[in-house]
């Protein structure tokens, strides 16, 4: 069996007794080592160096009740008792000092003793898992008899309470509204979704770190963030507003200023004083949406902001403060552009504590029902129309929007825009089958140029690097990938020019197709080697 150990404080008031007549009077400290079948194997008796006889004479005592217990005396100074910081860092020393073995002993602490103050105090300490523990209060005997010892009885308080089946089931609910309530009240039937939302509710609820959402875009990462907000507002975890910049929208000096404010005439055009975005998130919630594309200089003062709360607004000397809580969206790698040094090593270092991707609509298709439904409900409260499915266009519309043919490049947003164009053009209030046939080739047709428009990108990308094939006029982009595709389907510079200049070839003396490429490719620097590469 495991050794019983009780952690005590020595009251001052209740364990004196006069010296003469101690013995009968209830002590606090005397009582706990002769409770019945709670045998007490060693006793840490904490308490100030002024109470040293009287600490000496409760040991002296206990010794004669209970020859067997151990007791131990450790001095802890408290110069006010009642200041809860004071108490609160002793009580905390001690504990974390202390050489627990929760494996071969049992602990109870003692809170009948001491200020209420310190009473809080080890109920954090012990609620938190600082100290490995459970509680334990004592109380004087009722109608004593002449006979009956001054032991007094004594409770146990467990604050494990996963063991208090009621507890437990309101704990649950309450999980379980809170996940809905992340989710916008809509029943997701996605087991990872459903997992990585459980997850952000307890994180968000228990800490006040950065958190950082990715995911492409249209998984509704913005959604999500004002709804994390509403959650710690809900559990008076914040009181300021939400504030949401997308920081794809902000360059040079206006980034600085839309960030952390301005002087009046810290440049041309500043004509008065303004608090900045970080200022007006103070007790609040910022969302700083697309946050892999702020400016170095601005990712540098975000991080001292995050750190220190601290920053210098644009043109001042004096700087300001700001208590915020951080969330980030990004559809970026930032993993990626941190290596290739587009982002702070450190900054991401800080928001990356907490990082969740979102799923793609199409890795959640499960959920596109469920989401018809609310999509349509939002359409009732924008429009004032209610509108539904007849019952073979329903089935269509979701054998297509399930099937391998449907890639929602925009996620939530393909979407919920797809719903609303059924809805407006739907006759008499009923989506009909040839609604949905109109709403699937449109989509078709949208994915079809989505989807070049993505393969363009992604070839100009991987073999001009990022920063060439942005500085691209779209005309040039647009017909440099057309030919960067070519080469990849030939295996020779002649049978792609042929390919590429079938028809102008006709009209020329010349018909040396691979060196026309060549001389094109060259224009971007590049060789038609690398690209079959």
């Amino acid at each position: 069996m495991r050794r019983r150990v009780a952690i005590s404080i020595l009251g001052t008031t209740l364990d004196m007794g006069k010296w003469d007549n101690r013995w009968s009077r209830w002590r606090p400290n005397v009582g706990l080592c002769q409770q019945a079948g709670l045998f007490i194997d060693r006793l840490e008796l904490i308490h100030d160096n002024h109470a040293s006889a009287l600490a000496s004479r409760i040991i002296a005592d206990i010794g004669t009740v209970s020859p067997a217990t151990e007791v131990r005396s450790n001095v802890i100074n408290f110069r006010d008792p009642w200041d809860f910081s004071e108490v609160y860092t002793h009580l905390r020393d001690f504990a974390r000092s202390y050489a627990f073995d929760p494996d071969t002993e049992d602990y109870l602490i003692n809170i009948t003793t001491g200020t209420h103050v310190a009473q809080i105090c080890w109920f954090l300490l012990t609620e938190a898992r600082i100290i490995p523990g459970r509680l334990l209060q004592l109380s004087p005997p009722r109608d004593r008899e002449p006979d009956q010892d001054f032991a007094g009885t004594h409770r146990i308080i467990d604050l494990d309470l996963s063991r208090y089946d009621e507890i437990a089931k309101r704990f649950a609910s309450e999980r379980e509204d809170a996940a809905s309530f992340l989710k916008s009240g809509i029943s997701t039937r996605n087991v990872a979704f459903n997992q990585m939302i459980d997850e952000i509710e307890r994180v968000v609820i228990r800490s006040t770190a950065p958190v950082l959402l990715t995911g492409p875009t249209g998984a509704g990462k913005s959604q999500l963030a004002r709804k994390i907000y509403e959650l710690k507002k809900s559990q008076r975890k914040v009181s300021g507003p939400f504030v949401e910049v997308n920081c794809a929208t902000l360059r040079g000096d206006q980034a600085m200023s839309t960030l952390f404010g301005h002087v009046k005439g810290a440049f041309t055009g500043a004509l008065g004083e303004r608090s900045g975005l970080l200022k007006s998130a103070d007790k609040g919630v910022l969302f700083l949406d697309e946050i892999g594309e702020l400016g170095i200089d601005e990712q540098a003062m975000c991080l001292r902001a995050i750190e220190e709360k601290r920053f210098l607004p644009v043109g001042a000397d004096r700087e300001v403060s700001a208590d915020f809580q951080l969330l980030a969206g990004t559809n970026r790698d930032l993993g990626e552009d941190v290596r290739k040094g587009k982002f702070r090593e450190d900054l991401y270092a800080r928001l990356n504590l907490w990082t969740f991707q979102l799923p793609a609509l199409c890795e959640r298709k499960e959920d596109i029902e469920p989401n018809l439904d609310f999509e349509l409900k939002r359409f009732l409260e924008r429009e004032g129309e209610n509108v539904t499915f007849n019952k073979e266009a329903r089935d269509r519309y979701l054998a297509f929007a399930t099937g391998p043919q449907a890639i929602w490049t925009a996620n939530f947003r393909d979407l919920s825009a797809s719903v609303t164009r059924m809805a407006t053009l739907a006759p008499h209030g009923r989506i009909t089958i040839d609604v949905v046939d109109d709403e699937v080739r449109r989509l078709n047709a949208f994915w079809r140029l989505s989807n070049n428009d993505v393969a363009a990108d992604a070839i100009l990308n991987e073999l001009l690097g990022q920063d060439a094939a942005a500085r691209l006029d779209r005309f040039d982009a647009a017909q440099l990938a057309t030919v960067l595709h070519t080469c990849r389907e030939h295996i020779s510079a002649s049978s792609a020019g042929r390919a590429l200049f079938a028809h102008s070839r006709l009209e020329k003396k010349s018909s040396n197709d691979a060196d026309r490429l060549v001389k094109y490719l060259a224009r971007f620097d590049l060789k038609f080697e690398d690209i079959r590469k």
